[in-house]
């Protein structure tokens, strides 16, 4: 098997909305209420893809799910009028951040041999819970062959489990067997640690890993606290490498301990908080950047314009390149519209190491099928939603006409 890296990115839906709910996110709540755009959105999105592409890497995606869900609505009793927030839920777009989507073992990681991919369960916030059936359906169309992959359900939903957003993996190559890092938490005061402990563990267990090849670190309650709702927003990592702000983890002179002792060509970068604070790392969201080896063997940090722009982080940034370390450039992205919902570039994405010829050629994007995308989008997806236009019969027309056409295009009407 040719093992690479793909990055399956979510196709922002047509139903992208800010009604800001999703508690401890900051840029969510801050912007509730907002006019959404998700025509922009989602050819924002398309443009990170297209960056990736032009790189020279493996792109893929992932489809938007169903939405309004009136399955999710009735079975609520909701009516139109009835409870706003509930009614925004059936709504949301949010599974266009992919990294929540599962939590992905490459098969030099596994026991069997395969890579293994465990939906999650999203319970903490009841507008993110109800994806996981229809994403697990994706996820075997996507990755359909039982000498590969194996996708599991999520892990009951007495354990929240947040997927790839608290998982990161260490190696000294995508194709080499990797050390995997499962980030729970325990407080954050006024906000829920969303990933337990014990998902953590089952999903290990479900994934088939190997006990010494693991590692259960706990994210920093002030981290949590401060609006690092997942651990991508404080940390990320690609082979070799661990990109992490002072404050991400719990006890971080534990963590990069454990992992040198498991890893010992670890290359651990650490930004100071007296030089970018927790408030900077979360208002830039330095973090939830992709990681990325170029096909030179190079890394890259694609980051959200926002970091770039921002001045305390653009410092940081320089002095990194100048330093001459294992990140050897920074490339910035425009998605503002995922940003101001709470979701920068590492959101947007699912990392999988697999055969590409394995994979379902529909899920896998090159530029011509990009163009198609893009004219589906253009013509279809609603330029702006306002708060008041959820719910209406004739919204759901216009995001369901557009997903439907989406579909055909790509012939994927299986996932109508």
């Amino acid at each position: 098997m040719a093992l690479v890296e793909i990055n399956f990115d979510g196709i922002i839906g047509p139903s992208h909305n800010y009604a800001g709910l999703s508690l401890g996110n900051l840029a969510s709540a801050s912007n509730a209420g907002d006019v959404s755009y998700p025509r922009a959105a989602a050819l924002q999105g398309l443009a990170k893809m297209r960056h990736n592409l032009a790189l020279g890497l493996a792109q893929g995606f992932l489809l938007p799910l169903p939405r309004p869900n009136h399955g999710f609505s009735a079975a609520l009793g909701l009516d139109q009028g009835e409870d706003r927030r509930l009614l925004a839920a059936a709504w949301s777009a949010s599974s266009m951040w992919t990294a929540n989507a599962a939590t992905v073992s490459p098969a030099p990681d596994t026991a069997d041999g395969r890579c293994h991919l465990t939906a999650a369960n999203l319970v903490t916030m009841p507008h993110r819970s109800q994806e996981w059936p229809d994403t697990a359906k994706q996820l075997r169309l996507a990755f359909p062959d039982p000498a590969h992959f194996a996708v599991h359900d999520a892990v009951p939903p007495c354990f929240g489990d947040e997927g790839a957003a608290n998982h990161m993996r260490m190696g000294t190559s995508h194709a080499a067997p990797g050390l995997e890092i499962f980030v729970y938490g325990r407080s954050g005061g006024a906000f829920p640690a969303r990933q337990h402990e014990q998902a953590s563990r089952a999903v290990a267990r479900l994934n088939r890993l190997a006990p010494d090849r693991v590692l259960f670190v706990e994210q920093a309650p002030e981290a949590i606290a401060a609006g690092a709702f997942h651990n991508d927003v404080v940390a990320v990592a690609n082979e070799r490498v661990l990109f992490t702000h002072e404050q991400a983890f719990a006890d971080p002179d534990g963590t990069y301990a454990a992992i040198r002792a498991k890893l010992p060509e670890a290359e651990i970068v650490v930004v100071p908080a007296s030089a970018v604070s927790l408030t900077d790392a979360i208002q830039s969201y330095l973090f939830n950047a992709q990681l990325l080896t170029l096909p030179g063997g190079e890394m890259a940090l694609v980051i959200p314009l926002e970091a770039w722009e921002h001045p305390r982080v653009r410092v940081w940034l320089d002095g990194m390149l100048a330093s001459n370390g294992p990140i050897r450039s920074v490339l910035p992205v425009d998605v503002r519209q995922s940003m101001a919902n709470g979701g920068g570039p590492a959101c947007l994405r699912l990392r999988v190491v697999a055969d590409p010829a394995a994979v379902d050629p529909r899920f896998l994007l090159d530029e011509a099928k990009a163009s198609r995308i893009e004219a589906v989008i253009a013509a279809r997806w609603p330029e702006t939603i306002s708060p008041e236009q959820l719910g209406t019969s004739r919204l759901a027309r216009q995001v369901t006409a557009a997903r439907a056409e989406l579909l055909v295009e790509l012939g994927l009407s299986e996932l109508a």
